[in-house]
């Protein structure tokens, strides 16, 4: 390996720990603004859906089966189902997408 990779890494290395260091540095003490802390709060959950939620499309084969196992999913989710629940139904909305379209082809 260059002296190329070991630079590379470094720089690389330096940037994720001053990302990480900066807001605790620059933010000391506790947040008074209800608006700040209710960003910060959700800021987590947001940053997964914008992770998974365009990927979900992409998981099988036909693009059919990924939309109708959003939908189970996002059915069982507003009607209350828990994580394991709604995870299980959309898996089954799939397969049995799935199976259907073989089926017929």
């Amino acid at each position: 390996m260059g002296n190329q990779f070991w630079i590379y890494l470094l720089i690389m290395a330096g940037v994720t720990y001053l990302i990480r260091v900066i807001p605790l540095v620059a933010c000391r003490g506790e947040f008074k603004s209800k608006f700040v802390k209710s960003v910060l709060y959700y800021v987590p959950f947001a940053v997964l859906a914008a992770m998974t939620f365009p990927t979900v499309f992409y998981a099988t084969k036909n693009p059919l089966s990924s939309v109708m196992g959003v939908l189970v999913a996002l059915l069982v989710a507003y009607k209350g189902g828990s994580l394991l629940k709604v995870a299980i139904c959309a898996c089954l909305a799939v397969l049995v997408c799935n199976l259907g379209i073989a089926y017929l082809m």
